[in-house]
């Protein structure tokens, strides 16, 4: 009987582990990689598979269970020529996804160049979010799907509290597509203290929206900037 479908983490550090825990946390086997004794035995709990090896050990690396692995994370921060190497070893070991963490633009460059499939680049896009916040600071946040096409989070404009989405019609009228709301209730507790608790609304045309309401919208990037305007 086949195994499960897996995933493999190479490098522990902070961003490593937590990629373990939530692949765990969703039901996944992971298998974790690094060569460091201490932050191996940090995960042994987490991962299904936790192994003490050098990831640029090209005879080590061979020896792992790679069986089911579909996708392999080399999440390794601090040692450019590392993840460069490791990425290529997994190339040629058949992996069939390499993601990659870059910490440069050249460096992003090179994991592309050498086998990797996807590459993140955790220190530039924090940067470009960072940035897309300080200009535009009525958008929350963004999430890219694609070049042109964003998920956003946006507060209502004025002139839209108190109009329901079905009056409003954005995806008629902006191209967006209204996907869920986020909302504060706010309640007493047993001594009168004011409690806020932050709620979900997944909506129906009639849902009436109000002042403090945060929007997330799916649309390409010129449509949430035309938003905006309002």
């Amino acid at each position: 009987m086949a195994k499960e479908k897996a995933y493999a983490v190479i490098g522990l550090g902070s961003f490593g582990r937590e990629l373990c825990e939530t692949i765990g946390e969703k039901g996944g086997r992971v298998v974790a990689i690094d060569q460091d004794p201490v932050l191996v035995e940090k995960v042994k709990d987490i991962a299904t598979e936790s192994v003490l090896i050098n990831s640029t050990d090209e005879d080590a690396m061979a020896q792992v269970a790679w069986e089911g692995v579909a996708v392999a994370v080399v999440a390794i921060g601090n040692n450019v020529e590392a993840s460069i190497i490791t990425t290529a070893i997994l190339k040629r070991i058949g992996i069939p996804r390499i993601i990659a963490r870059a910490v440069t633009e050249i460096h992003q460059r090179v994991l592309k160049q050498v086998g990797a499939d996807e590459v993140i680049n955790i220190e530039i896009d924090a940067g470009v979010r960072l940035g897309r916040r300080l200009v535009a600071p009525d958008v929350l946040d963004r999430i890219p799907i694609s070049e042109t096409i964003t998920v956003a989070e946006l507060y209502v404009p004025k002139s839209f509290v108190n109009s329901s989405l079905g009056t409003l019609d954005l995806r008629k009228k902006m191209n967006l597509s209204v996907v869920a709301i986020r909302r504060n209730k706010v309640s007493v507790d047993a001594e009168g203290n004011p409690l806020v608790q932050e709620d979900v609304v997944f909506p129906e045309a009639e849902e009436v929206l109000r002042e403090d309401d945060i929007l997330l919208v799916v649309g390409h990037n010129t449509d949430i900037d035309a938003f905006r305007a309002y």
